[in-house]
């Protein structure tokens, strides 16, 4: 990595540090700066504005989160050929790279920036919109590809189920520090899981 992506990768990461621990509007771009140990001018070099740092931040979040729901899913879809089965697993492998952050996890920034939003432009609104719309179809194609080969014991739409996956880890995480337990996110999405197998788990004979 060259010595200018380095500067960039360490401004954004002790800025999303400090935006998730007390938000962006409290964080002050003289704070990144002493933090960083740069200049302001090569601050600004790396970003026209603070605005333009908040896009960087949630763009780089976003493709982290992607990057992560890849790779966990497509190792559960390469254990098992079953839709369900594969979702399952998904989920458990998902609960046990949460479990595995040694002070849980810090927060998510899409979130952050949601409950923040007129701190910031129509573009990264927008940006946080496609975020929420992205997850709701890869979750809820998992979820449509399952009503192939099972049959809900509810008449849940598979949207709404998706939308849960985002319900349950933001509200997970929320808990968590609410709490000051790490442990109730991973905790959180396993009850989803068991949720999801009962959902579709066949009724009993009578």
């Amino acid at each position: 990595m060259r010595k200018g992506e380095e500067t960039r990768t360490r401004i954004l990461d002790v800025a999303e540090a400090a935006v998730l621990a007390k938000g962006f509007g409290a964080t002050s771009i003289d704070e990144l700066i002493a933090e960083t140990g740069i200049t302001k001018s090569g601050f600004f070099y790396h970003f026209r504005d603070k605005n333009e740092l908040a896009k960087a931040l949630l763009e780089r979040y976003i493709e982290n989160d992607e990057r992560i729901y890849d790779e966990i899913f497509s190792r559960a879809h390469e254990l098992s050929d079953d839709p369900l089965q594969a979702f399952l697993l998904g989920l458990k492998l998902l609960s046990e790279l949460l479990s595995d952050l040694p002070n849980g996890h810090p927060g998510c920034l899409v979130a952050t920036m949601c409950t923040q939003e007129r701190a910031f432009d129509r573009e990264i609104q927008e940006i946080n919109r496609q975020a929420a719309l992205m997850w709701r179809q890869r979750f809820g194609g998992m979820f449509r590809d399952i009503m192939c080969h099972y049959r809900p014991r509810e008449a849940l739409d598979a949207d709404q189920l998706a939308d849960m996956v985002s319900t349950v880890l933001e509200g997970g995480i929320v808990l968590s520090k609410a709490l000051k337990e790490p442990k109730s996110l991973p905790d959180q999405l396993l009850v989803f899981r068991t949720f999801v197998r009962l959902l579709f788990q066949p009724m009993a004979q009578a």
